[in-house]
């Protein structure tokens, strides 16, 4: 990460580390808010769906996993546009100045396929992104332990989520580098003629078993810190408007038993 850093600095100076933050900013900023009131909203629906508490219980993993996975379909259909607008900027010196030089340039060239070509793949990467994301999280905030130290006060229930939201966010990098080391040479071009899925079968032969997990190391450090102080942030906002800490599936409304 530092070679790369003083690699980048030395070729397009100190501002060519921000490039592409622009539609990071505004991509993210939508794509979070959707998915993480996604998550509570179909959690809590697919719990009320398991139809007694016992089963809600029992199925709490399903749950989980369904709600982050819905909630990042919603969240990455908003995002694929700018995604790949940033993906253009960061990897083509010179492609257009700034986000809406980006988009327009992408409409005049292909119109609204070019925003989704790489939709499917990006799919590929964030749903599994949040999988490991929030399950990993909610089981952890379910542990013992966990509950045992929040009890202990603000500064405690910080700790926790920074550390719990570490272990998250290495298992959401983990799950989905693959698919985003293809998605990153799709964006760039690479994959030949056709669809984007053709075009991401191509690329994972090219690049084979060991070149797909290029730049693992990275990624695991960045979104380890990134996830860990989104829920820092996320267990205190919880906290302040009253919603349940952790999981709690047992505090989400499910309909009784008939």
């Amino acid at each position: 990460m530092g070679s790369m850093a003083k690699h980048i600095v030395a070729e397009e100076g100190a501002a060519g580390l921000l490039t592409g933050f622009g539609p990071t900013a505004v991509g993210y900023l939508i794509q979070g808010g959707a998915k993480f009131a996604g998550f509570e909203y179909f959690k809590k629906t697919f719990a009320q769906m398991a139809g007694s508490q016992a089963d809600a219980e029992k199925y709490r993993t399903a749950i989980y996993i369904g709600g982050a996975s819905a909630a990042e379909l919603v969240a990455s259909t908003l995002l694929t546009p700018l995604e790949a607008a940033r993906i253009r900027l960061v990897s083509s010196k010179g492609y257009a100045n700034g986000l809406v030089g980006a988009v327009g340039r992408m409409a005049k060239e292909g119109g609204l396929g070019e925003f989704y070509a790489g939709y499917a793949p990006l799919l590929c990467k964030q749903i599994p992104y949040a999988i490991g994301q929030f399950t990993t999280m909610e089981m952890l905030s379910d542990l013992g332990y966990t509950k045992r130290f929040k009890a202990k006060g603000k500064t405690s229930e910080i700790a926790v989520d920074l550390g719990n939201g570490m272990l998250a966010g290495a298992a959401a990098a983990v799950l989905s580098h693959p698919a985003d080391t293809l998605l990153s040479k799709i964006n760039k071009g690479g994959g030949g003629k056709g669809g984007a899925m053709k075009k991401l079968l191509v690329l994972a032969k090219e690049t084979g078993p060991v070149g797909i997990w290029a730049g693992l190391g990275t990624r695991v450090v960045m979104t380890a810190f990134l996830i860990s102080g989104q829920f820092a942030i996320y267990g205190q906002i919880k906290a302040a408007v009253g919603a349940p800490a952790g999981v709690n599936i047992a505090k989400v409304d499910v309909k009784k038993e008939s």
